[in-house]
């Protein structure tokens, strides 16, 4: 019965294991069709990050953009880590993904980050400058992947009235 029970949870050490060389190789390749696959997994994840995202507490912001071509709001969940006054994210599909693509389009956004929204303006950096603002845990997990790609959100002036 032990040998079983070993055997099947060998197995699954065994099938995590080849999951996340799977996933690693095909985030520092960027393999399309991989990368295909782990954004429709995402859509499930990302459901769950938005119950919070942008709260005070949260470890997940939301950056509120609209469809450079439909005009449709959309809100998308982010990492973000401060990078001075302004903030940083990650890129590890690269800088062609939609939501992104729909921020550069408009020229600014609206961030939402621990309960409080900043409007900001995106510019792509690459590694020497994002890797210094990130910790090391952050910067180990960034060459792991293969990052390579960052955005950095810079909080814009307000114009008037408005809270930054």
């Amino acid at each position: 019965m032990w040998v079983w029970i070993l055997w099947v949870v060998a197995g699954l050490l065994a099938l995590g294991l080849v999951w996340f060389v799977a996933l690693v190789v095909t985030m520092r390749t960027k393999n399309q069709r991989g990368l295909a696959i782990i954004r429709r997994l995402n859509r499930v994840t990302n459901r769950a990050a938005m119950r919070d995202a942008g709260e005070s507490g949260s470890s997940t912001a939301v950056i509120r953009h609209v469809g450079r071509r439909s005009g449709t709001p959309y809100a998308t969940p982010v990492g973000v880590y401060p990078k001075g006054d302004d903030f940083l994210v990650y890129l590890p599909y690269g800088p062609g993904v939609d939501w992104l693509r729909n921020v550069r389009a408009a020229g600014s956004a609206e961030l939402r980050v621990d309960g409080r929204t900043h409007r900001v303006v995106p510019q792509i950096v690459g590694p020497d400058e994002a890797l210094p603002d990130l910790s090391a845990r952050d910067r180990l997990v960034a060459r792991l992947f293969g990052v390579t790609d960052f955005l950095v959100l810079e909080r814009a002036p307000v114009v008037s009235g408005g809270a930054s």
